[in-house]
């Protein structure tokens, strides 16, 4: 039988102890499990990148990995916490939208609150609950307990805003979603959408107030030009500096404003 995996995603850094006591906790509920760190360094708070970075990377896990995602700003307040099977893979996270993306893509087939003191640390710290409460259920999800034992059904949770590109007879708009650790600007516009739209015309990409005029299939064809265009390992359309960083030359942001035309 195969190890329990349980993957981790914060914004805790690698700096303070917040990410290895999370760990010692799970291995004190399951210690026959597998940790794999996702990420450790997402912008503090930053809710959105955490629904972003979850998205990009949790098809990619064996069947059954237990995703245990705390980027949480509203640690001690009211918020709830959650447990979420969505068949392949289960997700213990807060309820701040920090599942929005994967949820849209895999819709649970169960949901439920962390309710049940059993399965939590006797004492929840109010500003370190992704090791007092998050951190002992996925334990206990590892360990093999139900998913349903961990609290009570819930039927609502909350999403993010995340409209999708826009085509119309003129133009495929959309917006900057992420900008990676190389200064790529990676937006919502996806394949599919783009090619829908551009139909093997030519075409022309806005972003914020520069003009893209070339995509290409990899970063090294686009040797030489000042930006470009392409589609990166998400399949969606990323504003590139061949060698450098697009955000910083072209001062982008998340939320840029990305126009796609077709060249007559």
């Amino acid at each position: 039988m195969a190890r329990p995996i349980v993957a981790f995603l914060t914004d805790f850094g690698s700096s303070d102890h917040y990410a290895g006591a999370m760990k010692g906790v799970v291995l004190g509920v399951c210690p026959d499990v597998t940790l794999v760190d996702i990420a450790h360094d997402l912008p503090a708070h930053d809710v959105m990148a955490g629904a972003l970075e979850l998205a990009a990377c949790y098809r990619f896990f064996p069947a059954g990995t237990i995703f245990l995602v705390v980027v949480d700003p509203g640690v001690g307040s009211a918020r709830r916490g959650l447990a979420v099977d969505t068949g392949d893979y289960r997700f213990v996270a807060p309820d701040n939208g920090v599942l929005s993306v994967v949820l849209a893509e895999a819709p649970p087939k169960k949901v439920v609150e962390l309710t049940d003191r059993k399965y939590a640390r006797p004492t929840v710290s109010r500003t370190f609950e992704g090791r007092d409460r998050f951190a002992p259920a996925a334990g206990w999800l590892a360990k093999g307990l139900a998913l349903a034992s961990l609290g009570r059904a819930v039927s609502d949770y909350h999403r993010l805003e995340l409209p999708p590109p826009v085509a119309t007879a003129d133009d495929l708009t959309g917006e900057v979603r992420r900008i990676d650790r190389f200064g790529n600007a990676i937006t919502n516009i996806d394949r599919r959408s783009f090619d829908k739209f551009a139909q093997e015309h030519a075409v022309q990409i806005t972003v914020g107030p520069h003009v893209v005029d070339r995509v290409v299939a990899t970063y090294d064809e686009a040797r030489g030009i000042e930006t470009c265009a392409l589609f990166g390992s998400t399949d969606h359309l990323e504003i590139a500096v061949p060698g450098g960083s697009a955000a910083a030359r072209l001062g982008l942001t998340r939320g840029a404003a990305v126009s796609v035309r077709r060249v007559p």
